[in-house]
């Protein structure tokens, strides 16, 4: 069990040694540090098996689904490294028989409209990056695909000069997703 370290040094008379004096160097029996975590942090609590991160998010249930994709937000789904170095992001529990599942983050839309088909849907945003001046990186916008009993696809859009090469960076399972937006 760890101790706490009194926070000054005290002689033989039980007055406070002054710093520097022979008797605060003296050889004293040198407590034990207090670790920087307390015990009952130092077991990580595991995550439910239901969601990757373990955190339940807007738009999704208890065991991880998305109910409403248009009210999901990012940071509540597995985080991924994908294709050509492109991090995403993948949210919920594919459906059965989804072909979300032949995706990898970092595809081209082209790529992936020929493997799962012309969305129902679709629509584009602005994100705030658009808006930072001599911002010249990809994700300015983004384009979101919307499957029918599927889920969302959201591409971010290229930078400057490349308009048209959008690469996938979030799907969002959803099994009761409506066919528009």
């Amino acid at each position: 069990m760890p101790q706490t370290v009194p926070a000054t040094q005290m002689n033989q008379q039980a007055r406070p040694a002054k710093k520097g004096s022979k008797t605060a160097k003296a050889e004293q029996p040198t407590p034990p540090v207090q670790s920087a975590q307390p015990v009952a942090a130092a077991q990580p609590a595991a995550p439910t098996p239901e969601t990757p991160s373990g955190k339940i998010g807007p738009g999704m249930n208890s065991k991880g689904e998305v109910v409403d994709s248009s009210r999901v937000e990012a940071g509540y789904g597995q985080s991924v490294k994908g294709l050509r170095d492109w991090e995403g992001e993948i949210t919920g529990k594919p459906a059965p028989g989804s072909k979300f599942t032949q995706l990898q983050i970092g595809m081209p839309m082209k790529q992936v409209t020929d493997l799962v088909g012309q969305p129902s849907d679709q629509g584009a945003y602005l994100t705030g990056k658009a808006f930072i001046p001599f911002f010249f990186g990809s994700d300015k916008h983004r384009q979101e695909l919307v499957y029918k009993n599927q889920g969302r696809l959201i591409f971010a859009g290229g930078s400057m000069g490349d308009i048209g090469s959008a690469h996938l960076v979030w799907i969002i399972h959803n099994a009761s997703e409506p066919a528009y937006r």
